[in-house]
């Protein structure tokens, strides 16, 4: 689960993911002891469960393996948009890998479309999947040409994208471009259908357990888990961000960033499409079939995970921005989501490094995981099979130099301990006392920082706040009442426990 939801008092809405609220729990079981298997698959998102099936479907025995809940972490808290519009990045594309590595881009995110598709109509599965056109518009005089180059660039690699004038969204745009015949769904629904075929025939999910360590001595690959250890041919790394980081360097070559999303009730019905804007702090639309009536999903605001900031005011302007557009009658939901933003906007899909060649890894989907996790799963299941895959060469995560990555990560720590580690966190002030019910503060109390939050009913859980994976300073996340790693993005309970990688060991107690 990638958070357990805070109080939140005086915020808009109940604080749950409507996906998980509204699909059923699961319960596989912890992983009985040491076993053996063809792949071993780490995280049971979107990128996982379905590498793991079509794995399966190829004739592989496979494990998945879950920290927690499959499908509760990050896929649990998407949008779940299901299009190869991915706001300007074609013209980005075009410009940075040249036309024929765009052309894959491009061409993976629709053939993802068509998966997700092709699996709703094999197996029947009621997920509201429906298509939908997608829509990029612009805000200002400013970005028209922009979206306007967009929808040539998207045109010129064979996607049918079309620039329009207005569009069906109350909001004052400036022109648009669209994408016709892409698809929303519910995400959740969706993927336990998927994960129930996985089990049986000597593969496994086991759930609430804990990957620990990879060891990769080329012939074969072990997965240490608290459990035991699973050992495999392969593995596929499909936690979101890598725990096991290996001579990757990952850690230097992406950044956290959290989106807040509330699902609202709107005075009149919601046009049909999908709507982001093209420039500036995102602002993302669609609707979905609820009990009750349509419900609205608007996203947006982020930021750098545990960005020294007053979380809930997300939530709060959020709320303000889409009374602008819509008559809002209620603000039912309110939830977060974490996603990873790569050097240069496209995920890592491949091998994990040179020498690492059995062991693969999906990561840093730049909130466009629900095809690009898809995707992920049939680069990586070719792979596994000795296969060429047409749209490897752009994912591919050695496309960097290892030493401009060794450069970045320098200059990347560089920032986080001026910006985010400094001021205010490197120099607590403060006393207990001044802690009130509900809030979360780092002091230095005899001699050491110290994580402090006092719940509601005024119990004080003290914490070392510095994070277990590379040794930053967390911060308190008011909104969702977490202590959040502004380096990487691992995130802990307020009582230290992890909840969201890459980090495995939780944060230590203080004071017992």
């Amino acid at each position: 689960m990638e958070h357990e939801p805070g109080m939140g008092y005086g915020l808009p809405g109940r604080h749950e993911s409507f996906w998980m609220e509204t699909a059923p729990e699961t319960s596989y079981p912890l992983m009985p002891g040491n076993l053996e298997t063809d792949v071993a698959v780490v995280g049971g998102g979107i990128a996982g469960i379905t590498t793991a099936v079509l794995l399966k479907q190829a004739g592989y025995t496979v494990a998945v393996i879950e920290g927690g809940r499959i499908c509760r972490g990050v896929t649990g808290h998407t949008t779940a948009k299901v299009t190869a519009l991915h706001r300007l990045i074609y013209h980005h594309l075009i410009d940075r890998f040249g036309s024929g590595q765009a052309n894959q881009y491009a061409d993976a995110n629709q053939a993802a479309i068509e998966t997700i598709a092709s699996f709703v109509e094999r197996y029947d599965i009621p997920c509201d999947f429906v298509r939908k056109p997608a829509y990029t518009y612009a805000e200002s005089e400013e970005s028209r040409d922009l979206v306007a180059a967009e929808a040539d660039a998207a045109r010129s690699l064979g996607l049918p994208a079309t620039f329009v004038d207005d569009i069906p969204l109350p909001a004052r745009t400036y022109g648009a471009v669209i994408l016709e015949n892409q698809a929303q769904f519910h995400p959740l629904k969706y993927l336990l259908r998927l994960a129930s075929l996985i089990p049986g025939d000597g593969s496994h999910i086991f759930e609430t357990t804990r990957a620990l360590e990879v060891l990769d001595d080329r012939d074969r690959c072990m997965v240490r888990t608290e459990q035991g250890t699973v050992t495999a041919r392969s593995v596929v790394l499909a936690t979101h961000y890598p725990f096991y980081d290996g001579p990757g360097f990952y850690y230097a070559r992406m950044e956290p960033s959290r989106s807040y999303v509330l699902g609202v009730r709107t005075g009149e019905p919601f046009p049909d499409g999908m709507f982001i804007n093209a420039e500036g702090p995102a602002h993302s639309w669609r609707s979905q079939p609820a009990s009750g009536g349509e419900l609205v999903l608007v996203t947006g605001l982020g930021h750098r995970t545990g960005e020294n900031v007053d979380t809930r005011e997300h939530y709060r302007r959020l709320e303000e921005y889409a009374r602008t557009v819509y008559p809002v009658r209620s603000v039912d939901y309110r939830w977060s989501a974490q996603d990873y933003i790569t050097i240069d906007g496209v995920p890592y899909i491949g091998p994990l490094a040179s020498g690492h060649e059995n062991v693969y890894i999906a990561t840093g989907f730049h909130k466009w995981g629900m095809t690009n996790g898809t995707a992920a799963a049939t680069i990586l299941a070719d792979m596994v099979q000795g296969r060429q895959n047409p749209w490897a060469e752009v994912y591919a995560p050695d496309r960097f130099k290892p030493a401009a990555s060794v450069r970045r990560f320098l200059v990347h720590n560089i920032e986080v301990a001026e910006k985010y580690v400094g001021g205010a966190i490197s120099r607590p002030s403060g006393d207990l006392a001044d802690v009130g019910p509900g809030e979360g503060r780092i002091l230095m109390i005899e001699g050491e920082k110290t994580g402090i939050f006092r719940d509601q009913e005024g119990r004080v859980h003290a914490v070392n706040p510095t994070c277990t994976h590379m040794g930053c300073v967390t911060a308190w996340n008011s909104a969702e009442e977490t202590w959040d790693c502004p380096c990487h993005g691992s995130r802990y309970s307020a009582d230290g426990r992890v909840i969201h990688g890459p980090a495995v060991k939780g944060l230590r107690p203080r004071g017992g």
